[in-house]
């Protein structure tokens, strides 16, 4: 018998051995043992590893050390050896700190000890996962902003769609205003009720191109433009609008920011943003519009860019909300005070223009958005306006398949002495330009058929090369990236646009 106990207890001793040899040697993570009170009785080259204690620094110690000033005082690590206690073990993902003070994410488990039913202590494990969390969380951003990314492609994909049918409608209105005018005569009361009518067109025309720009269908004409220059031009516009009770200042340098962008899309953007910072400070406050070059980097591809910000000091955008700002049609402004439409302006202009916006919030400090312009230089056009002469004279072939909104632009022409011609599709306007007498050939782009305006346009180009062309859009894809190789007329135009460009094509 007392060769057996000897065994026994050698059999012990040497498991008790192997266990704290194993135990001491793991070395991603910190195993140890604590009293029934909290106070650390083992240590392992893990805790030495991820904590930085030495066995001789931290046995005998409260494990609380390892918690952060915040959670001590809220008397997190009594609650934690309470609910092991009361639950049977206890487990949480939270910050911990290091003997440097620094602070680590950690995945911690804590089991009660019991001996012949008393409670002897506890056993911790904490584990670093670090990288884990912030690999998860570059994940979790990532999949929002892929979210975020395809909600807006739909939701412009929808937007642009409607755009095309809405600028018939208002070309419809826009157009026939003309006629009517001369119809009432002096009538004053007739003429109020036209120039309002011109005023709600001209308002939906702006809404519709506003929502063209948030889908990136708009047609643009990006020049190489001098930021500083285009900002003090809308200065007093910006004063205007800021109101007595906002402070608006500015932090520009004089020269040497220039960027590839459409001028009125981004006077426009700028617009929508001090509005949008003026009206974040119901009480008054300061608004900073300000400009500075940004070295390309990894993120931006390299790519060198204008960074052109909005900063106020209001009331900060909730996080709930910050998702939604770009959508077109959300507000959080009253009724009658927004259309929701300024932020998808803004979005859809940097987009179009090769950069991007960012948004930084903090609630009660203010909101800062910049738009990050792309600095590639594109060739100068011109943008004088020509002056028509009277008695313009001339045949026009206009390509238009919807009756109405032929109607309309026939009757502008008229009224600006050209004889037209209308076909319904560019199979027809082949034919017509056959015959002489055609001067110029005003086309929508989107028409229906196999040919649209702007595959009609190439073939004249080829087969009459000296043919002036303009085309008409109210929504195109095909339009977007045209830029300089035919000129194009937004829908609804007005009778003095249309006057204008055509002049330029016979410049």
């Amino acid at each position: 018998m007392a060769g057996k106990e000897k065994r026994r207890q050698r059999d012990l001793f040497e498991s008790e051995r192997n266990f704290r040899l194993l135990v001491e040697g793991v070395a991603d993570y910190a195993l140890y043992m604590l009293d029934p009170a909290g106070t650390i009785t083992s240590w392992n080259v893990g805790g030495q590893r991820i904590k930085g204690y030495a066995p001789e620094d931290i046995v005998g110690q409260h494990f609380s050390r390892f918690y952060t000033e915040a959670d001590r005082a809220s008397g997190k690590p009594q609650r934690a050896l309470q609910i092991a206690r009361e639950q049977g073990r206890f487990e949480e993902d939270g910050w911990r700190v290091r003997k440097d003070g620094t602070f680590f994410w950690a995945s911690v488990v804590i089991d009660p000890i019991y001996e012949d039913g008393e409670l002897v202590g506890f056993a911790k494990i904490t584990r670093d996962i670090t990288e884990r969390r912030e690999a998860q969380l570059k994940l979790e951003q990532m999949q929002r902003q892929l979210a975020q990314a395809q909600k807006l492609d739909a939701l412009g994909q929808l937007t642009g769609g409607v755009a095309h049918d809405f600028n018939n409608l208002l070309m419809i209105v826009s157009g026939s205003l003309h006629t009517l005018r001369k119809g009432v005569g002096d009538d004053a009361r007739m003429q109020r009720a036209l120039s309002a009518i011109e005023t709600a067109t001209r308002r939906g025309a702006a809404l519709t191109s506003q929502l063209l720009t948030f889908a990136r269908r708009q047609s643009v004409n990006p020049q190489s433009v001098d930021i500083a220059e285009r900002i003090n031009a809308v200065r007093e516009v910006l004063d205007t609008g800021v109101g007595s009770a906002v402070t608006l200042q500015f932090d520009i340098p004089s020269t040497g920011l220039q960027a590839a962008i459409d001028i009125a899309e981004f006077e426009t953007a700028l617009v929508n943003l001090v509005i949008n910072a003026r009206d974040a400070m119901p009480g008054g406050g300061t608004v900073t519009v300000s400009a500075r070059a940004r070295a390309g980097n990894a993120e931006t591809g390299g790519r060198d860019y204008v960074a052109v910000s909005v900063k106020d000091t209001g009331v900060g955008i909730p996080p709930d909300v910050l998702d939604r700002i770009f959508d077109p049609f959300f507000t959080t402004k009253p009724i009658g005070k927004g259309t929701g439409l300024g932020l998808s302006q803004v979005h859809g202009f940097a987009h179009q223009a090769g950069g991007t916006v960012k948004v930084a919030s903090e609630i009660g400090k203010g909101t800062e958005v910049t738009m990050l312009l792309p600095r590639e230089a594109v060739a100068p056009r011109s943008d004088a306006v020509a002056k028509i002469e009277d008695g313009s004279s001339g045949t026009v072939l206009l390509v238009e398949d919807n009756p109405d909104v032929a109607s309309a632009s026939i009757g502008l022409l008229e009224q600006l002495g050209y004889t037209v011609w209308r076909v319904p599709d560019a199979e027809a306007a082949l034919r017509a330009v056959e015959h002489e007498g055609i001067d110029i050939v005003f086309s929508d782009i989107v028409m229906p058929g196999t040919m649209d305006g702007l595959a009609l346009a190439h073939r004249l180009r080829q087969i009459r090369p000296n043919l002036p062309i303009l085309l008409a859009t109210g929504y195109s894809d095909a339009a977007v990236n045209l830029q300089n190789e035919f000129p194009i007329l937004r829908k609804p135009y007005e009778i003095h646009q249309l006057s204008q460009a055509i002049a330029r094509l016979q410049r």
